[in-house]
Parts: C-alpha cells; structure tokens; sequence
C-alpha cells in the first residue's frame, strides 16, 4: 500500500487504542488508591509495616492467580465480553473497600479487585492484536501500557486530594465513579473488528494485510494449547523476564508514596507530588521509545527482533539504577534514582507486552498474555511483602532495592539467552 494510500485509512483502531488506553488508567487508578491511603489505614486500623505490605499485596493474589485461566478464557469467549464484565466488577469491588470496616474488609476487597481487574492485560493484549498491523504494534501496546505509569502522574495526586480532604473511603469512592464510568463507555463503544460496525473495508484490509492477528477461536483445546506453551522456550524466556520487570515495577507502584512519607517526613499530598515525578519520566519513555521509536524503526526496515530486543534489555539494564538509590541517605539523590530506573523499564514495557500478539499461534495471544502477566503479577505479590518484612526489621529501604537490582539481573539473563527471534511459533502438530 502508498504512502498516500495509507494516509486514506481511516482510523477507528486508533479511538479503540485510545479506549482501551482509558480503561488500562482507570484499572491503576483502582490499584494505587491504597497505596496513597496507606498511612491514614495504617493509623485508622492501627497497622504494622508487615500488615500493610500484605494489604498492598492482597489484590495480586487473586490477580496472579487467575491470569492463565483467565487468558484462556479470553481466548474462548472474547474480548468483548469479557471487558464488559470486567469493568462493572471494578467498580463494585472499589466500593466495597471505600465501605470496609477493618483490615479483614479490605483485604477481601482487594482480592474481589484483582478477579475483576484479572482479564485487564490479555485481553486488551489481545485486542491490538485483532486492532493493529505488526508496524503500528509498538504504538498501540504503549498506549495502553501507558496507563499503569501515567496513573501515578495524575492519579496520585488525584486520589490525594480525596484522601487529605474527605478521608480515606472518598479515595475509594472517586476510583470506583470512574470505573462505573468506564464501564458505561466500554460497553458501547468497543467490538471486535469483524463486528463493528463502524470499521470501513479500507481499514479491515490495511489491518489484514499488515499482520492483523485473525479473529477465531484456538484449533485445539485450553489444556492443549495451554501444554504446548508451557514447553516453548521462547514463552519462558518472556514470562521469567517480565516477572523480574514486575518485580521492582509493583514494588514502586505499591510503596513508593510510603517510601517517600518515610524517609522524607512529608505530608500524604506532598509525598504524592514527589512521587509523580519517576512516574511522569516512565509515562514519557513509555510512548516515545517503547512506543514510537520502535514503529519507526520497523516501519523503515530494521530488523524487527534486533530492534525490540534491544529496547527491551535496555530497558532492564537501565532499571538497574535502582540500586543507586541504595548508596545515598538522601530521598531526593535516590528518587533521582527511581526515576532512570523507571524510565528505562518503563521504555522495556511495551516491548514485552506486545510480544504476545508476536509470537503466539493462532487462538493463543490470550493465554501467552496470561501466562506472561501470571509471573508479572506474582511479583506483585511477593514484592509488597518481602518490602514490608525487610523495612519492618531494618527501618530502611537500602536492601529492598538491592534486592530489586538483583532480579532485574535475573530479567535480563532470560531475555537475551531464552526469548530467541520474535516470529510466531509454529502451530502445534496435529496428535
């Protein structure tokens, strides 16, 4: 197709990007709620470091947990579905935590939170795959991943202002307006390609001759598929490297604003504006390099694997700058710190992210995503907790970030000796 030619595309898949961008930051706005309101329930409910790391991890159990089976079911049912009741669960579950009345209450909250928000990444995973050719991927997977580090920009301090002014519930109580919001939005608006309405013949071919991945059920069954991955080196090689990457990613997007209370004796609103900081950095590297920067590149020619994988272990090699934060006593040398370290996973993000729709068969982007985000969000379970143990017992943050350092090695081993080309694998062979 001419340059002119694609010019005349029309682009409905960009408003859908958008829309599920939408709906990955309201996802985060949920999420970090508790983490801006961890000092008022820490005083509220009378709680120790350890408690509250096993609140801030508490939603990652049930998320974790039911990323493959939720992957799988992605890939059976659909995206369309699926998001629709996605979204109406996150708004109920914010609203049974802006209701609890102790840390029994929301901790079964933010578990009823993580089966909501479960289907959140492989489906809107999925969706790009249907909604964009192999060179518009980078952009369209930035879009949307974008979502969880902006959250922190505008979220934040958003969610601040609720706590500081009206008290902890009304954090929770704008998070889940936003959610009902959303779900109100999603269900009118978003339909797979084949069944919009509002998708023109130019388009669906532009997507279809571009490496669109194509509508349809898997061949074979959930376990079969699910079998087959689980034996592909190339999946291990993303689910081991993402899962470091989750590692220090959820330990910043559930401490940080604790962190900063800590160690810089601020306020809960002034902390938040700190925290913004690393956050707006990530959401910058995010788009522009994760994002734009590699479209730009495949689009004229490059390698496609050369071009991703040196991103991505950029990226990682980069967010070891998170163990500088563990040679100086001073918050803002170390949120400096934070803040390359951010920036760099952050621009690694998308990358690995867009490797589903990548290298995944036929029928299978769900459960790759889900596989992928299992791991991911695993370390959102145990990174919270192992950080509350270690502040607990050494009132300091030093080897919590060597501890980080240390995984994000591991991340970076796995991504350049097991992922391999990124082609799709192969079809399994008929049994």
């Amino acid at each position: 197709m001419t340059t002119e030619g694609i010019r005349r595309v029309p682009r409905l898949r960009w408003r859908i990007a958008g829309l599920i961008g939408t709906g990955v930051l309201i996802n985060y706005f949920d999420r970090i709620s508790l983490s801006v309101a961890g000092p008022q329930l820490e005083r509220s409910f009378h709680l120790t470091p350890i408690d509250l790391g096993l609140l801030f991890s508490a939603f990652f159990w049930s998320y974790a947990l039911l990323q493959i089976p939720v992957g799988l079911v992605v890939d059976r049912v659909g995206v369309t579905r699926v998001g629709r009741w996605s979204a109406f669960l996150w708004s109920v579950a914010q609203v049974f935590t802006a209701l609890a009345g102790g840390f029994a209450g929301v901790f079964a909250a933010r578990l009823l939170l993580g089966i909501a928000e479960a289907p959140s990444f492989p489906a809107s995973s999925k969706a790009t795959g249907y909604w964009f050719p192999r060179t518009e991927r980078a952009l369209s997977t930035a879009l949307y991943d974008v979502g969880a580090k902006f959250s922190n920009v505008i979220g934040v301090p958003l969610v601040a202002l609720a706590v500081v002014g009206l008290g902890w519930r009304w954090g929770f109580g704008v998070a889940a307006a936003l959610s009902f919001v959303y779900f109100v939005v999603f269900w009118g608006m978003y339909r797979d390609p084949s069944q919009h309405p509002n998708l023109t013949r130019e388009e669906r071919e532009y997507l279809l001759t571009g490496g669109a991945e194509p509508e349809g059920q898997p061949s074979e069954s959930s376990t079969g598929m699910l079998a087959y991955l689980l034996g592909a080196r190339k999946v291990w090689g993303l689910v081991i490297g993402f899962g470091a990457y989750g590692y220090s990613f959820n330990l910043f997007l559930t401490w940080l604003p604790d962190y900063l209370v800590r160690t810089m004796h601020r306020s809960i609103l002034t902390s938040a504006s700190y925290a913004a900081i690393p956050w707006a950095c990530a959401s910058a590297a995010d788009l522009l390099v994760g994002g734009w920067l590699i479209d730009f590149l495949v689009s004229r020619g490059r390698d496609e694997t050369r071009v991703r994988k040196a991103v991505l272990v950029i990226g990682m090699c980069t967010g070891l700058a998170v163990l500088g934060a563990t040679a100086t006593a001073r918050p803002g040398v170390a949120l400096v710190w934070i803040s390359i370290a951010l920036t760099g996973l952050s621009a690694a993000a998308p990358v690995a992210w867009s490797l589903p729709s990548l290298i995944a068969p036929k029928g299978g982007v769900g459960a790759v995503g889900g596989v992928m985000n299992f791991s991911n969000n695993m370390m959102g379970v145990v990174a919270p907790i192992v950080t509350g143990v270690i502040v607990g017992r050494t009132h300091s943050f030093i080897d919590v970030f060597l501890v980080a350092g240390l995984v994000l090695l591991a991340g970076v081993a796995s991504f350049v000796f097991l992922l391999g080309r990124i082609a799709p694998l192969p079809a399994r062979a008929a049994q």
